[in-house]
């Protein structure tokens, strides 16, 4: 599941090298933690979350001819921000 989705992915975003897949696996159930470029956010899901309820019914589908479930969640990763010191008021 982990590299089918990984497939999809790499192909839509402008990023490929920054898709980062984590398989969280049960009995009978798998979640699929996908993490992207911030900027790619926005291909994934698609105009009116067309893309990712298409990759969600394709990922149902595989699932279930397996007897699994199947969750694909979004992680929303932080960006490491540079904190510029603030230099005192000047009067």
């Amino acid at each position: 599941m982990k590299e089918f989705v990984e497939y999809i992915v790499k192909n839509l975003v402008d990023h490929p090298d920054k898709v980062h897949i984590n398989e969280v696996g049960g009995a009978h159930t798998i979640i699929i933690e996908l993490g992207v470029e911030k900027s790619d956010i926005g291909k994934i899901i698609g105009k009116k979350g067309k893309t990712i309820n298409a990759i969600r019914t394709l990922l149902m589908s595989v699932a279930s001819r397996n007897g699994l479930r199947v969750n694909l969640e979004i992680l929303e990763e932080e960006e490491e921000e540079e904190t510029e010191e603030a230099s005192p008021p000047q009067e």
